[in-house]
């Protein structure tokens, strides 16, 4: 009997030492799957990008480009409509292409360093790399990550849940959440294909400023997964197929600054002078007050509102004003912050794709890029060209404010 339960005692010790031989730690899928999204000289990844705010949810496609070290390109659509946006970096910079507005907008930024998204694959492994207190749990097919977020919204969404296919070590899925734990943006990959690196003329702004083109990418997108076997991975073997398959805006604009003059006098003149330059970054007729009056376009757009839950702030002043381009809208909120918002109609650019120069930097807000600086934000979307201005506001509380927005009701 002493003998049997011995060899009992060695049959499970011997099997609990094979578990754990078979089992991978954090650090090593870490290590793993850093290597394999980082060491490839380029990738393409297709993916699909379901956003919920205010009980609604959108769907955007989302076509991705990169090659070592530095080029980037994004195109973001959403599904069933035509309008779409890229951003592209390059060796002259980066930028902002709205092929249906002929608009294009260029940053001196270093995008997308420091601001990694879900879908960007190599950021996506410095952020859990990153994250040294990350957690790991498996199932029978994936580790599950939850990790630290590192973006424009990280104060808002905070964690990150990153599922990684056990035998492609490829991610699946993304699942963003706000401070609640509650499921805010979830990116499904449909397909990530290593070790593509294209040329650097392969990212000219002139090829992506054809409306026909981005339908293309768009259709391109929602196609079913494929992949060429022998892909190069950048590392000195091939991607199988299985690795590579679903693994997704000059009286008007002084009055805004004025109320904001509570402040510094010299804050609210550089929120002037970034009023005014950014007018011009979104197509407004710099003599657009002096035509006030004239006639209106027929079809309006419903005023949108904040969604926010901040004690002491509120809507202090709703102005509507006629201008050659239609309505434009003015809404100052005061309180522990104050800021005003602008918005008016989309206007398409009359000169074809002519890059204009945007201060500071690509703000990703998941649905729209638009641009920030340290006392505004402006974006377009539904048809709508907004701008934020304030001397209170950070500009974790200015994407705060824009991520929030909602149309037809007062909140």
């Amino acid at each position: 009997m002493r003998k049997f339960l011995t060899l009992g005692l060695v049959f499970i010790t011997a099997v609990l030492l094979l578990v754990a031989c078979g089992s991978n730690s954090k650090e090593d899928v870490v290590k793993k799957t850093s290597k394999k999204w980082t060491a490839a000289k380029g990738y393409e990844v297709k993916a699909v990008m379901e956003i919920k705010t205010s009980g609604d949810s959108k769907k955007y496609d989302v076509n991705v480009w990169h090659t070592k070290p530095e080029f980037y390109r994004v195109a973001v659509s959403e599904e069933g409509q035509e309008t779409s946006q890229m951003i592209i970096r390059n060796e002259e910079g980066v930028f902002v292409v709205t092929p249906s507005l002929k608009k294009t907008y260029k940053f001196q930024s270093d995008w997308p360093k420091q601001n990694s998204q879900g879908y960007l694959i190599n950021a996506l492994a410095d952020d859990l790399a990153a994250d040294k207190t990350a957690e790991m749990k498996e199932t029978k097919n994936a580790y599950i990550f939850k990790a630290k977020t590192r973006n424009n919204h990280s104060k808002m969404l905070p964690t990150q849940q990153v599922y990684i296919d056990k035998k492609t070590l490829l991610p699946t899925k993304v699942v963003v959440l706000n401070e609640a734990n509650e499921e805010q943006i979830r990116i499904t990959f449909k397909k990530i294909t290593l070790g593509v690196a294209k040329k650097a003329s392969d990212y000219a702004i002139e090829d992506f400023t054809k409306t026909s083109d981005t339908k293309a990418d768009n259709k391109d997108s929602k196609s079913d997964v494929t992949s060429a076997e022998g892909t190069d991975k950048g590392d000195g073997s091939k991607a199988t197929t299985s690795e590579q398959k679903t693994t997704d805006d000059k009286s008007t604009d002084d009055k805004a600054t004025d109320k904001q003059s509570t402040n510094k006098e010299g804050n609210a003149a550089n929120s002037e002078e970034t009023i005014a330059t950014s007018a011009d970054t979104n197509a407004t007729a710099t003599d657009a007050t002096e035509n006030a009056g004239a006639d209106v376009d027929s079809e309006d757009f419903k005023t949108h509102y904040p969604v926010l839950k901040w004690d002491n702030v509120k809507l202090t002043d709703e102005e509507s004003l006629q201008m050659d381009t239609g309505t434009r809208k003015i809404l100052s909120f005061e309180g522990d912050k104050s800021f005003t918002i602008i918005q008016e109609k989309v206007t398409k650019a009359d000169q074809l794709y002519i890059p204009v120069f945007s201060p500071g930097d690509p703000a990703d807000l998941g649905f729209t890029i638009g641009a920030i600086t340290d006392n505004s934000i402006t974006w377009e979307a539904d048809g709508v060209s907004f701008f934020i201005a304030s001397n209170d506001l950070s500009k974790d509380e200015l994407i705060q404010v824009a991520s929030s927005m909602v149309n037809g009701e007062v909140k």
